[in-house]
């Protein structure tokens, strides 16, 4: 890694070179985690975390992973947890791809032949189906956990849009309010450490970024019909952060053979620290599927 700036200090004012990290096309520090298994890894999985959360949210879920001979990695986006650049504040949704498909390439150059898999959830599950998008071919399949892939229609109403757009102009820096954290999951500890967690966003969601989570929803509404690469898509039925309707729309339109929509009655956003038997259901669906898609072992 190049070490210019080296003493460059993450939000937490440790310096990066004493953290893993990645730097991306722009020179800003991207704080990054590894969970490697124990045996030879059969295959390389890439995690990409919501908005205003960190890839430390998933260490559960990666750890279970690592145990299936997958070498799991992560990195906080730009703005976000330990990483580098103004919070939750992007000029271009498109950042977040290209460090996405940054990191990955970073790993396959050290992995050569593995399959690769990405989990994304929320606004991780946008930027991973834009990211799958521009590289279909190189990708084994991808696990979507109540993926931001339309605009919930009570936040996003044509006259809430126009208004948005000026207000963009005018304003860009202007809060939208912030997340409500008791739609994150009905397990009320799992609320209280989203909200104890110093490395979450609780601050108010900026104008100028709700544009960009629009303009990635009109993306992949665009490409939906285009997808053939295997997915499975969970969701909870009854989660008011993103709207199941666009899991269900992706499930439809894609063209993909080999996809699946799981639905989780009653449950809120993040199925991953849901009711402990919703948790341990999810976990298993998706470590299931991706180890079903694995090759064989020698």
């Amino acid at each position: 890694m190049p070490e210019a700036g080296s003493e460059r200090l993450s939000p937490q004012g440790v310096p990066y070179k004493d953290l893993p990290h990645i730097i991306n096309a722009d020179g800003q520090y991207l704080f990054c985690r590894y969970w490697t298994p124990e045996s030879q890894p059969r295959g390389l999985l890439f995690i990409v975390h919501g908005a205003g959360e960190h890839c430390g949210g998933y260490s559960d879920l990666a750890q279970m992973l690592a145990e299936h001979s997958l070498l799991v990695f992560a990195h906080d986006h730009l703005g976000h947890g330990q990483s580098e650049g103004d919070r939750m504040v992007i000029s271009d949704f498109h950042i977040f791809i290209r460090d996405s498909l940054q990191h990955i390439d970073l790993m396959r150059s050290r992995h050569p032949g593995l399959p690769v898999f990405v989990v994304g959830h929320s606004m991780g599950g946008a930027i991973s189906i834009l990211t799958v998008c521009e590289r279909p071919n190189d990708f084994a399949g991808v696990v979507l956990i109540a993926p931001m892939v339309q605009m919930n229609p009570e936040s996003a109403t044509p006259f809430k849009v126009f208004m948005a757009k000026l207000l963009n102009h005018l304003v860009p820096s202007m809060s939208l309010g912030a997340i409500d954290s008791k739609w994150i999951s009905r397990d009320q500890k799992e609320v209280q450490a989203y909200d104890a967690d110093v490395l979450n966003y609780h601050g108010g969601l900026r104008i100028s970024f709700g544009m960009q989570l629009m303009n990635a929803a009109t993306k992949i509404e665009k490409a939906l019909p285009g997808i053939s690469w295997p997915f499975l898509l969970l969701h909870g039925d009854n989660d008011k952060l993103c709207d199941i309707k666009g899991s269900q729309m992706m499930h439809e339109k894609a063209q993909s053979q080999d996809k699946k929509l799981k639905v989780y009655s009653g449950a809120y956003h993040a199925l991953h620290h849901e009711l402990p038997d919703t948790t341990s259901s999810v976990l298993k669906e998706i470590s299931t599927w991706i180890v079903q898609r694995l090759p064989e072992e020698d």
